[in-house]
């Protein structure tokens, strides 16, 4: 009996293995490859640039004009002279001051491109303060602040008024040495001057440097009155107060800096319009 059981597993696989034969056995590759499905992105999208349907034209090469210069041209650049010409025209309209306004206290002022130098000489001491209208214009914010109904769009735009970080630099009468304030206005105390108690403007780095200096020495030790006792603070601020930079001084500047700063501002567009038109 067990010989005959023994033989039939034999007789089963040499059945299976014969309808294997028998049957064709189907391709394996196209198992492999997946299944085809439609781009999500078409190709022709992939060229489209932004503006293109705007400026059809941006691409092809700009040739000098007819009239023999050799300059170039467009009718873009002529658009853009003309636009210069009645921003240049609107900002002389809103220029408050047609020459720099003066800084009481007997300061004497230097202007060398965008950089402003104050200097005054107090009982042998030399105070320099140096400071630079770029950036000077605090950003403005939409929706900062909404205007009342009825009024006029040109009442609706708040002044622009450049308040610039300034540099303080005292020199004693042997010139060793300079004790260097970094100050700034606050941005939370701009516009608060009528408080008598406040200040204005505040002390942010106190250093040694050598005087006259044009650049911060890293390597000598500054203070960062963040984390400074506020008695020390204000007897700095009382020190500064006692050679003439106090709030009236701020005020000043503020009022200089705004007047030097748009002046140089009429003076980049007139630059641009003569650029863009030049041939």
């Amino acid at each position: 009996m067990l010989p005959f059981l023994r033989c039939v597993p034999r007789a089963l696989g040499s059945a299976v293995a014969g309808l294997r034969a028998a049957a064709p056995s189907p391709p394996l590759r196209p198992l492999l490859q997946p299944t085809p499905r439609q781009c999500a992105r078409p190709f022709g999208l992939l060229s489209v640039r932004a503006g293109s349907a705007r400026r059809p034209g941006l691409l092809r090469t700009r040739r000098p004009c007819s009239c023999g210069c050799g300059a170039l041209h467009t009718e873009g650049d002529k658009a853009f002279v003309e636009f210069l010409n009645d921003e240049i025209k609107e900002e002389k309209k809103l220029q408050k001051h047609k020459s720099l306004p003066k800084m009481s206290g007997g300061w004497e002022l230097e202007v060398k491109g965008t950089e402003a130098k104050l200097v005054r000489n107090v009982a042998g001491e030399k105070i320099t303060v140096t400071f630079n209208t770029n950036n000077s214009i605090p950003p403005t914010f939409d929706g900062e602040e909404e205007a009342s109904q009825g009024q006029k769009a040109d009442e609706q735009e708040p002044e622009l008024t450049s308040t610039p970080n300034f540099v303080v630099e005292v020199t004693k009468s042997d010139g060793k040495r300079a004790l260097v304030l970094d100050c700034h206005y606050p941005e939370d105390e701009v516009g608060h001057e009528d408080d008598e108690e406040s200040d204005i403007f505040s002390i942010r780095e106190v250093s040694f440097q050598s005087p006259g200096e044009p650049e911060w020495n890293d390597t000598k030790y500054t203070l960062n009155t963040d984390s400074l006792d506020w008695a020390l603070y204000d007897h700095l601020m009382d020190f500064l107060a006692d050679r003439g930079v106090d709030n009236t001084f701020a005020d000043e500047l503020v009022e200089l800096s705004t007047a030097l700063e748009h002046q140089e501002y009429i003076t980049f567009l007139e630059d641009l319009k003569g650029f863009v038109k030049s041939q």
